[in-house]
């Protein structure tokens, strides 16, 4: 086994539509029972609660899943934690493994991080940075560079700035740990 497949990386396992509690509830008993804490870190089930306007103008809230059928496990893929999660009942699979004993392949820091950030798992970093204002380029091609902020987003944790090349100003969209905004 590869270094790269000994990390702790996000994955996606499918299950039957409506077992996703069970699943869940029947993966932390085994990896309780049998000892895999060190291995098998997380299990989450996206959940957003959903408003809905009743016909007397009153107001539900509804808890709803994001990813019907699917639960995200935060692991170590080792033979023994692979196995573990594979035979726990209600899980059909792995996303992103073809079967056939191969190991699945994690989610990719930039698909799986919006969606710990939505269900509160991963904290959005804040900069206290506006839009004009002068900052230094901390990495990339424009490392050292000084340029103005042309847009903050929030949402995604990217700013755009202007900075000078060749006599012109260029946008560079660059993430806030990029950015010095002590200039």
């Amino acid at each position: 086994m590869s270094d790269a497949q000994k990390e702790r990386n996000w994955f996606i396992v499918q299950t039957y539509s409506g077992q996703e509690n069970s699943v869940k509830v029947n993966l932390e008993r085994r990896i309780e029972s049998m000892q895999m804490e060190d291995k098998i870190f997380q299990v989450v089930i996206p959940e957003q609660i959903k408003r809905e306007k009743k016909a007397d103008g009153t107001t539900k809230e509804k808890v709803e899943k994001v990813y019907p059928g699917y639960v995200f496990i935060e692991m170590i893929v080792t033979d023994d934690s692979w196995f573990v999660v594979r035979n726990t009942p209600g899980v059909t699979g792995f996303l992103g493994s073809s079967g056939g004993g191969t190991k699945p392949v994690p989610l990719p820091p930039e698909e799986i991080n919006p969606i710990l950030k939505r269900v509160g798992l991963l904290e959005t970093p804040k900069l206290d940075v506006e839009v004009g204002q002068k900052v230094r380029v901390t990495a990339g091609p424009f490392m050292n560079q000084l340029g103005v902020v042309e847009n903050v987003d929030h949402e995604r944790s990217v700013v755009t700035v202007l900075v000078e090349m060749f006599g012109r100003e260029t946008p560079a969209q660059l993430t806030f740990d990029e950015i010095d905004t002590n200039v």
